[in-house]
């Protein structure tokens, strides 16, 4: 296996652990008393931050190179990887992200709350392309 391709395990696994537990909070405690697309909009900053440190952390972990084609594999890796899951968790839990089973969960990507998620989903795609290798890079 590859580094950019440990590396975007790696980055997913940091990725959807976090989410994990911010998502429930967001949906059990925040979403309720802000409704969905505040609650996504206070998320998404945390996650982000996460996010960088995540990929960061596995780019120099696992080696990866300065190639943009090696930091682009990492990123688009893990973001399949964490759309898969996602779906995967829908389906097994029968329940998506809004209480929906997965053919429904899919439809909501139409709605704010979800948009604002796959856009921070994109960025987190975009995030190894950016972070520095080495400490001597910062």
């Amino acid at each position: 296996m590859t580094p950019p391709i440990r590396a975007a395990i790696a980055y997913f696994a940091i990725a959807f652990g976090f989410g994990m537990v911010f998502g429930t909070i967001r949906v059990l405690l925040l979403a309720p008393k802000l409704g969905e697309l505040a609650a996504v909009l206070f998320e998404v900053p945390i996650m982000l931050v996460i996010s960088a440190l995540g990929s960061r952390w596995a780019v120099r972990r696992f080696g990866v190179g300065d190639a943009l084609a090696d930091r682009l594999a990492v990123g688009l890796v893990a973001f399949g990887l964490l759309l898969v899951a996602e779906t995967l968790l829908a389906g097994l839990v029968g329940t998506g992200t809004f209480g929906n089973n997965v053919p429904q969960n899919l439809q909501e990507y139409g709605s704010p709350p979800r948009l604002v998620g796959l856009a921070a989903q994109v960025v987190f795609a975009l995030i190894p392309l950016f972070v520095p290798r080495r400490s001597a890079d910062v």
